[in-house]
């Protein structure tokens, strides 16, 4: 699919982008220092700090679970500083997905499945001088944990992602 954008567009199309592969530098180049991710409540909290460090500690933090994490985009809407990207993400689930309290405390722990997912997500954004100011999305959790075998949990998973919580409580 081609997608033709302003420069605004073209940078959020690039913030996330770079969350299956960027490094820090790739962050810098797109996120603003005081950028907020308004989706990290349920991310560790070196995600929380906001900014680039905050975008990349996200990045790597669902590289640790999934493997293969690519974004497949189908529109992208520019309005003013706001740019919306409708986009499929998929991935394999290839290691612990970890999830925190809003107080940052350990929550769940999904041991991987091995198994392969593709779900539609809307990413919301503020550009604002040619970087992203601020973040959000509306995901299809529900989907991806279905294909991913999370739910409904047979009692060998339940046990697997047991030990798992066990192995991150350490």
């Amino acid at each position: 699919m081609s997608l033709t954008t302003s420069a605004t567009g073209d940078v959020a199309l690039r913030s996330l982008s770079i969350m299956a592969d960027g490094d820090l530098t790739d962050f810098e180049a797109v996120i603003a220092r005081d950028a907020v991710n308004r989706e990290d409540i349920i991310e560790p909290p070196g995600c929380r700090v906001g900014g680039p460090d905050g975008f990349h500690a996200t990045a790597l933090w669902l590289r640790s679970a999934f493997a293969d994490l690519s974004h497949e985009l189908h529109h992208v809407v520019v309005q003013d500083d706001l740019v919306v990207i409708d986009a499929t993400m998929s991935g394999r689930h290839t290691g612990d997905f970890v999830t925190y309290t809003g107080d940052g405390e350990l929550d769940r722990v999904w041991a991987p499945t091995g198994r392969s997912f593709a779900v539609r997500q809307t990413h919301w954004q503020h550009v604002i001088d040619a970087k992203v100011t601020e973040h959000w999305a509306v995901r299809d959790d529900l989907g991806q944990g279905l294909q991913l075998g999370w739910m409904p949990p047979t009692p060998p998973y339940l046990i697997r992602c047991a030990l798992a919580k066990r192995r991150h409580r350490r």
